[in-house]
């Protein structure tokens, strides 16, 4: 049976699961929800689905998931034959979930400039915006140091996890809510490193890597 996917094309939150599904070669229907203008996310027929009223929702085979973290540790347990996208190890476990944390602060920030910027939504933008500046050089030092340390991602592991997928997109669209990336260095490397995971997608605001590596 096959997993469906309840997205909205803009939402960063729906590209994480887009994103991971290419990765892992996971094949999926997609039904298109109007976000914005038509906020079918809050009308009678996604609330049966989903009462939050939120994106994304993900079924499979009859079982309905919400939460872009949620459904990105269940795809990634269910579906990742090598169990790298997300340890269950208990410290592993841990560093993955305090990212999937992370990224909804970045969600709660960065997302909501770019919501009242491009959708209208009624957001303090400098108060918002500032949050963001805020985790983005938390992150950019985090990584900064690991690169010293020889690390690449997000967490100690040796490879890309469920964080960094967590934590990308919203970074990535941040200009888009007048959130400049460019005193952030690491997470510019970062990202790079990220476009560059075999099965890599793309959306509308994010694009491939290019054929230089970043600074």
């Amino acid at each position: 049976m096959a997993i469906t996917l309840y997205d909205f094309e803009l939402s960063g939150n729906c590209y994480k699961l887009r994103l991971l599904m290419s990765i892992l070669g996971v094949r999926y229907d997609i039904i298109p929800v109007d976000f914005y203008p038509g906020r079918q996310h809050k009308s009678d027929w996604f609330l049966k689905l989903n009462p939050l009223g939120q994106l994304p929702v993900l079924v499979d085979d009859g079982l309905v998931l919400r939460d872009s973290g949620a459904i990105l540790a269940y795809l990634a347990r269910k579906y990742d034959p090598s169990g790298l996208w997300f340890p269950t190890e208990p410290v592993q476990l841990a560093e993955v979930l305090q990212w999937h944390a992370f990224a909804d602060d970045i969600t709660a920030t960065a997302s909501a400039a770019r919501l009242a910027l491009g959708m209208f939504y009624d957001f303090d933008l400098p108060k918002v915006q500032a949050g963001a500046h805020r985790l983005f050089r938390l992150m950019d030092e985090h990584l900064w140091f690991g690169e010293r340390e020889g690390r690449a991602w997000l967490c100690a592991a040796p490879h890309p996890t469920t964080a960094d997928i967590a934590c990308f997109p919203y970074v990535m669209l941040s200009e888009e809510g007048n959130i400049s990336r460019m005193d952030y260095p690491a997470i510019r490397r970062w990202s790079d490193r990220v476009r560059r995971i075999p099965g890599f997608t793309v959306m509308s605001g994010i694009f491939p890597a290019g054929r230089a590596a970043a600074e």
